[in-house]
């Protein structure tokens, strides 16, 4: 019996860090986009929380022009969360999440970045 499942991300943040490499004939890029959340606290003050994500994207369908994201892009992505296993170099077993984009968009100042679906 199948049974229904969903991994899907959607993130609107600033790009901290890019790098976009040739793999295979094909532009990859792995950049950190901050994700900002806002509320205040049981006195009031406001408080921001900020995450770090990781992503990777292939150049193709939905993603183009890698090299011409720079820090401080806003970008709107969607995708899904992938988990990889991996030894670092002391020898231990690590696990990580890092989002693996479908689509990558540049959000001009002020956008939102969302965009109508059919």
């Amino acid at each position: 019996m199948f049974t229904e499942q969903l991994n899907k991300v959607e993130l609107l943040g600033t790009v901290g860090s890019i790098s976009v490499n040739n793999v295979g004939g094909t532009k990859m890029a792995r950049l950190s986009l901050a994700t900002n959340y806002g509320y205040r606290d049981r006195e009031g003050n406001a408080v921001i929380e900020t995450t770090w994500h990781a992503v990777a994207a292939w150049e193709g369908k939905g993603i183009t022009n890698l090299e011409d994201i720079v820090r401080g892009d806003r970008l709107h992505i969607l995708g899904r969360l992938k988990q990889y296993r991996y030894t670092d170099m002391s020898g231990n077993e690590r696990s990580a999440m890092e989002v693996l984009a479908s689509r990558v968009e540049k959000v001009p100042a002020g956008g939102t970045g969302q965009t109508k679906e059919a």
